[in-house]
């Protein structure tokens, strides 16, 4: 079983920054990407970043030159640094891994969603 835990919501005003973690746990053999989606109320659920684990990296437009996602793939963890926010970005931060085993065979796994407000 994956569980992924994540982290570092809350509540900020506009400007201000949050540091969202994500860490996998359970019995497989690595985790091929890595990455942040927003879900805002009554819309879609939309990717914010995503990483490799060679570490490239993939941005949306409203993420680029704010956001910064990074990895610790010693302990399966995935981070989104979050800098100068707009109440554009409230929604609920979900992380998501494309888990490998040993059969080689892949699987996406999701946590359970962090919330993020900013208020102007």
């Amino acid at each position: 079983q994956v569980q992924l835990m994540e982290s570092g919501g809350g509540s900020v005003q506009t400007g201000g920054s949050l540091r969202l973690s994500c860490a996998a746990s359970g019995s497989f053999s690595s985790i091929d990407v890595m990455a942040w989606y927003r879900q805002a109320p009554g819309k879609e659920r939309d990717l914010v970043a995503l990483m490799s684990s060679s570490g490239a990296t993939t941005y949306a437009d409203s993420a680029k030159g704010r956001f910064t996602i990074s990895r610790d793939n010693a302990k399966n963890s995935v981070f989104l640094q979050m800098n100068y926010l707009r109440p554009e970005d409230t929604a609920v931060y979900y992380c998501k891994s494309k888990v490998r085993f040993e059969d080689w065979r892949a699987y996406d796994y999701w946590g359970q969603g962090t919330q993020v407000t900013v208020s102007s």
